[in-house]
């Protein structure tokens, strides 16, 4: 793999993210009024990513780390505040980016998938919701495989094997699995999805199978009164390791899922939107350019 630094990364999303944006992405916002940006939608995006791969849990600490090393790159860059407001904006648009090198390269046309979800919190678990934006949209949930209790969302991921996500959904946290895998599932036809226990249920996988052709694969509790074939159990178990390796991936590099500091749901969504895509640009980096990019560690003045 190759070493590059954090200038050259920078130019090399901002390539991608603005020869997609001339072709592509302008189509999008067609009749959006006002004067051209004199800090372009692709400068935006490009920071947007970027973020997932340099440690500064603050949006603050982020923007200031950019202008005091990269200006030269981002002349015209941003005060943090109208950052925020431009990014959100362009959320949509970013999503857009994720899709297209999705189906450029054919990642969606794979015929086994994984299916999981992950908890993602908005704000305290005990902490007052009654005038915070995310009440009324998202709830109280808990995550059994690690005893959490939380206030927040469900992020419901189909992924490939190699842990490209394809589709994903955010839901309230008391969501049950099944119902909260059906939007996303619906998306496939005559695939194969391996999930773990939460998506037991031999009526709720027949249903799925007769509406859209896909199967659910699960292993089986231990009291069910059929059991898995024991070399079906044994692939099951491997899958689920990759399941929980791609979302060790997703919440372990860059900004932790859990605790995006969003105080808003539309905040909050964008910066899931900015994950999702950065993680898949990650391997579209390490598959296109031999970049096996993690997170930066940025150094301290001694």
């Amino acid at each position: 793999m190759t070493s590059i630094t954090i200038s050259d990364l920078l130019t090399i999303i901002f390539v991608l993210v603005d020869d997609w944006y001339q072709a592509y992405g302008q189509k999008f916002l067609i009749g959006k009024p006002g004067v051209k940006p004199e800090f372009s939608d692709s400068e935006v995006i490009t920071l947007m990513l970027a973020q997932d791969y340099i440690p500064y849990p603050s949006e603050t600490q982020y923007v200031g780390y950019i202008r005091a090393n990269y200006l030269e790159l981002f002349p015209n860059l941003l005060e943090q505040s109208q950052f925020n407001r431009r990014a959100r904006s362009l959320r949509l648009l970013v999503e857009q980016f994720r899709r297209y090198w999705i189906v450029r390269k054919g990642w969606h046309l794979q015929a086994q998938f994984l299916l999981d979800t992950k908890p993602v919190p908005a704000m305290g678990y005990k902490r007052s919701k009654k005038h915070s934006d995310f009440a009324g949209s998202a709830g109280y949930g808990r995550c059994v495989s690690r005893n959490l209790k939380y206030f927040g969302y469900k992020l419901v991921t189909v992924s490939t094997l190699h842990g490209i996500p394809i589709v994903y959904d955010l839901v309230p946290a008391n969501t049950d699995e099944r119902l909260a895998a059906e939007p996303v599932i619906d998306y496939f036809s005559f695939c194969d999805f391996f999930g773990d226990k939460g998506f037991l249920g031999l009526a709720w996988q027949t249903r799925i199978f007769d509406q859209t052709n896909n199967l659910i694969w699960t292993p089986r509790r231990s009291n069910q009164h059929y059991q898995n074939d024991a070399s079906l159990d044994r692939w099951l178990s491997s899958v689920r390791e990759r399941i929980e390796g791609v979302f060790h991936e997703i919440q372990d590099t860059g900004r932790n899922i859990e605790r995006l500091l969003a105080k808003t749901v539309l905040g909050l969504c964008t910066r899931v939107i900015a994950k999702m895509t950065s993680h898949l640009l990650r391997h579209l980096l390490r598959i296109d350019f031999g970049v096996n990019v993690q997170t930066f560690e940025v150094s301290l003045p001694s």
